[in-house]
Parts: C-alpha cells; structure tokens; sequence
C-alpha cells in the first residue's frame, strides 16, 4: 500500500505542478475581480450541478429522468417479498437482533439512496450540501462557520413544505428507515434533527450531516455512542464523502476510529480535499502527499478511494488557483452523486444480500454451538459448566472452524467470537433449536429458503434491474426512485 501510495501521490503531484503552470504560462493568468466583478457574480453558476444530475424540468414542467423501463415500486415490492419470506423467518428463529443487529425495515427497503458526509469539525460538510442543495442565501441553510457549528446528526430529506423534526419524532416514524435508531438512547435522539423541504434533488437522495470530529472531545463527552451510531449510517450510506480541509489535516484517534468502522465500504467512500484555493498549488502539492501519508495505515486496500480536490461551494473560485481543474473535479463528484441516483435500487438489493450473509453466518454458528453442546451434555455432567466452556473456548471445539470451512465463508466474514458470550448470556441455549428442527415436508427448510434467496432470487432480482435500466418513458411516475 505503501509503495502505492508513493508512486500515485507523485503522479498526482507531477500533474497538478504541469496544470498550474501550463495555466499560467498561456499568457492569459487570471486577475483579481473588482468589487463590481464580485457583485455581479457572487455565486457560481449552477448549470454543472443540474445538468450532471438531471435536475431541470423539461418544457411540461416534468421532471427529466434517464431513460428506464424499471417499475422501481414493483421491484423494491418484490424485494421486500423475498425478505419477508426468505430471510426474516430465519432471522426471528436464532433471535439475530439480541447480536445488536438490526432487521431491515419497511422504511429502509423504500427509502431513497443516503449520501453520508463525515470528517473533522469546519471542513465544509454543511457548506457542500448548502450549495447541492441550493441553499447559500436561503433562511433554511444549514449553519456552517469557522468553529464547530454542527453538533446534531441532520437528516436532509423532500417533502411538501419546509419543516423541522425532532430526533424521537422522526425515529418513531416507522414509514421512514430511522426507526432502528431509538436503540443509541434518549441522549442521541437528542442530538438527531430532520429537516424536510421541497427539492428536486431530495426527491431522490437522502443527505446526512454530521457532527465535525473534535480529535481532543473523549467519546463519552459526546453523551451517547458516536462510533456506534456512525456505523448505523456508514454500513447503510450508498455514497460516503469524507472531506478534509487542507489547512488542517489533523489524523487522531477519533477519525483513526472512523476509518475502522468504514472497513468494508471502501467502494462507497469519496475523499474531498475541500476549500482547495484556500491555499497555493505549491501547498496543495504537500497537503495532498501528507493526507496519503496519514491515510495509507488507516485504508487497507490496493486501490485507495477516489480523491476529490476542489472549493465545493457557491462562491466563486479564487483567481490565481487551478480553476480548470476543480471545475472537472466538481463535475466528477457530481457524476458519481449521479450513479448513486442510477443504481440506487441496485444498491438496496445488494444491502438486502449482505445482510441475508450475515443472518446465514450467524444461523450456522448457532445450529453448530447447539449442536456441540448437544453432543458434550449428559445426566452425569455439570451442564453449565460444560456450555460455559464451549462459549469461552470455541476454538477447542472448531465452531467457527468448522462453519468456515462447511459454507466456504472467508474468515474475514466470521463476527468476532467474543459477542457469543453476550449472546448466550441473553439466550437461553435450550430455547434455541438446530437448523433441521426449521424443517417440514410441505414448506421445505427455512435455511434452504435463506440459500435460496442469497444465490437464486437476490441476483435474479438485480439482474431484473440491470436489464430494466436506461430504458423508460421520461415524466413516467413509475420511474421515480420512490
């Protein structure tokens, strides 16, 4: 990763150096505006942004879709279906929540794609979504400044009218997918807020804000359990922007924290290298290098995410800076914020999948615990004591061994064997039955139905998405991401 690093950052760094000063030496560098220049165009142009995500009416006054077939109720209808039957049944039978986990909502199955914006305190995540938003001189932007203004999870979402929710309001809304959010306690509720208002863009993506990371705030000062409700939201974001500001790029223990909790969603994350014309090309060089630099432990992967760098706001870039560049830059985010659009019920479908994964995982490691605790028992032993040491030592009976090698399950997808000592302790292991007891002659097994759904109907099902792309009436209500 390392190596990588070194040689990507030079390649960057060596294109950045070329596109400044090719700029510079074309003879046409760029003055400062007057006062009047200033006036007249205090914000940018916002063509970029509605063409690139498709937000101008057409002359019906429709909105513009890209051309698709795709009935997306019907096929989120038949997602839900093959949950219900397939993947909860097993999921309620070895009591898959007691591990902390949550099921898959009504609200989550319909909501619209989440775009999630994390990093440290006055990066410019309210500015950005101020600015996609459209909200820069609006009364309802979000509050942003130079010190730590937002110390709420926000949730930017369309609806009829402008409106503010409160955190228990809106996780006691079970239309919506923030229900599972009453379990991080009454002290986040607190600090959750929904805010609804009519938006083209919001009528098709979900943004969530939140709160900048503090590197010297401890975790308990916060007043409820910041990594663990972060990772509610990573684990269901389908785009995670991490934005940095190149005036500080301060890598402590906290976003050490969030990085870890993003292991496995490296294809969701975005890096953005924000408020770029803040500082010289030559500066912005180094800066760029020291992020890598800082990141590099923290990504253990050979592609690293995509970079980012540019001024994402409404104000118009600082002459004298690689204008060129940051206006492609934008136009690339833009692009992606796009295909989030466009493969948003793809996305779902494939939420739905891991977390059938996961239920078949855990339903295999308890069927085997039953199963070895089964064996060991007899009238003449002390039963306690024998479950007891199955539970602190499942190595020395090859649980997870044993399921590992049976289903073909990389190990990196085995749960840490420690949360089965909680999970006993809530569970009485004699209520729990073996997966064959799940069995009977008209209905089949439920196991078989949970196989069935990850390897068969889920990825017929995307492939039904697949074809139905690209291909619709524009205007047609069927092909809104509803």
């Amino acid at each position: 990763m390392v190596a990588y690093s070194k040689t990507k950052v030079a390649c960057l760094l060596i294109f950045f150096f070329s596109e400044h000063y090719v700029g510079l030496s074309n003879g046409k560098e760029e003055k400062s505006p007057t006062k009047q220049d200033v006036s007249h165009s205090r914000l940018r142009d916002r063509k970029n942004l509605e063409n690139i995500l498709q937000l101008s009416p057409d002359v019906h006054g429709k909105q513009k879709y890209s051309s698709s077939t795709l009935n997306i109720k019907a096929i989120l209808d038949k997602l839900r279906a093959i949950y219900q039957s397939s993947i909860k049944p097993l999921e309620d039978v070895y009591r898959f929540t007691t591990l902390g986990k949550n099921t898959v909502t009504d609200g989550e199955i319909y909501a619209k794609p989440m775009i999630l914006f994390l990093g440290p305190w006055s990066t410019g995540k309210s500015t950005m979504i101020n600015y996609l938003v459209g909200l820069e001189d609006d009364a309802y932007k979000l509050r942003t400044g130079a010190e730590p203004t937002t110390s709420d999870f926000t949730v930017l979402m369309n609806g009829e009218e402008y409106r503010t929710m409160e955190g228990i309001v809106l996780a006691a809304d079970h239309t919506r997918s923030f229900s599972a959010l009453e379990k991080f306690g009454q002290g986040f509720l607190e600090r959750l807020q929904g805010i609804e208002m009519p938006h083209r863009l919001l009528q098709k993506v979900t943004f969530i804000d939140t709160p900048g990371i503090i590197e010297n705030r401890k975790q308990q000062e916060r007043g409820y359990p910041f990594n663990e409700v972060s990772q509610w939201f990573i684990d269901r974001a389908d785009l995670i922007f991490v934005v940095f500001d190149p005036t500080k790029l301060d890598v402590g223990t906290e976003l050490e924290a969030i990085f870890q909790l993003l292991k496995g969603r490296e294809g969701q994350i975005r890096l953005i290298l924000n408020k770029a014309d803040s500082v010289t090309p030559q500066e912005l060089m180094r800066v760029y290098g020291a992020l890598f630099w800082s990141l590099a432990p923290l990504i253990n992967v050979t592609e690293p995410p995509r970079v980012f760098i540019g001024s994402f706001w409404a104000n118009p870039i600082k002459p004298n800076t690689m204008t060129q560049l940051f206006e492609q830059e934008e136009n690339s985010l833009l692009q992606d914020v796009h295909e989030v659009v466009r493969n948003g019920v793809a996305n779902k479908i494939a939420f739905v999948r891991q977390h059938a994964i996961k239920v078949r995982i855990h339903a295999l490691l308890v069927d085997k615990y039953v199963e070895v605790f089964k064996n060991k028992k007899s009238l003449f032993t002390d039963n306690e004591k024998i479950l007891s040491h199955i539970i602190d030592h499942p190595e020395k009976y090859y649980i997870f061994q044993s399921v590992q090698s049976h289903a073909n399950i990389s190990k990196y997808d085995l749960p840490d064997p420690d949360i089965y000592k909680d999970f006993f302790h809530m569970e009485a292991i004699n209520t729990l039955m073996p997966l064959n007891y799940h069995c009977s002659f008209f209905k089949g097994c439920m196991y078989d139905d949970l196989n069935a759904a990850i390897t068969v109907d889920l990825p017929k099902l995307l492939q039904e998405v697949r074809k139905g792309q690209d291909v619709c009436t524009v205007g047609d209500k069927d092909c809104e991401n509803s």
